[in-house]
């Protein structure tokens, strides 16, 4: 099985690319922490991210997804983040690596769950807010700063895709999708 991470700053088109690529027929893994945000939202939370067990969620839900994923039978998926983009988000957040973040990260490195290429979605030159995405494009140079330096850390090697169209980006992670499938 062979399981790509798209990851990138806030804002960069990240869903946008999968989106498109789930279109093209891919099997595509949503990000857990928009989904999060939003339950928590929907719960009165205003700013989850403050919450000392936000962290854990967004793990649970992704190692939930990833498992569910694999018992399908699509050798090809392409994530929307990865259990690293949340070690990236809880150092960002000023938040020491969790329990259960620290055996996920052991697990998937065990297991060896996710391909060692990662498509890195450059920033877009902005970050449009969301109800999800509360960050400034400032602070969302420095969020991808930190996903790069903890990707590179853990030995993966980063495939930036840079920014251009829709159509070009994600002709782009299909191109090197066959490649790197072959």
């Amino acid at each position: 099985m062979r399981r790509y991470i798209l990851t990138g700053t806030p804002g960069s088109g990240k869903t946008s690319i999968l989106h498109e690529l789930k279109s093209q027929g891919y099997l595509v893994v949503e990000e857990a922490a928009t989904d999060v945000i939003a339950l928590e939202h929907r719960r009165g939370n205003t700013e989850p991210w403050r919450l000392a067990d936000f962290i854990d969620k967004i793990t649970r839900l992704q190692k939930q997804r990833q498992i569910e994923a694999g018992m399908g039978p699509d050798a090809l998926q392409v994530y929307d983040r990865s259990p690293i983009c949340t070690l990236a988000l809880s150092r960002y957040l000023g938040y020491p690596p969790s329990v259960c973040l620290l055996e996920e990260m052991e697990r998937i490195e065990q297991e060896n769950i996710y391909e060692r290429q990662v498509f890195f979605i450059e920033h877009l030159g902005f970050c449009q807010p969301t109800e999800a995405r509360k960050i400034t494009f400032e602070e969302s140079l420095l969020f991808e700063k930190i996903h790069a330096e903890i990707y590179t850390s853990l030995g993966y090697h980063l495939i930036k895709v840079a920014p251009e169209a829709l159509s070009g980006r994600v002709y782009s992670v299909m191109e090197w999708i066959m490649r790197l499938s072959s």
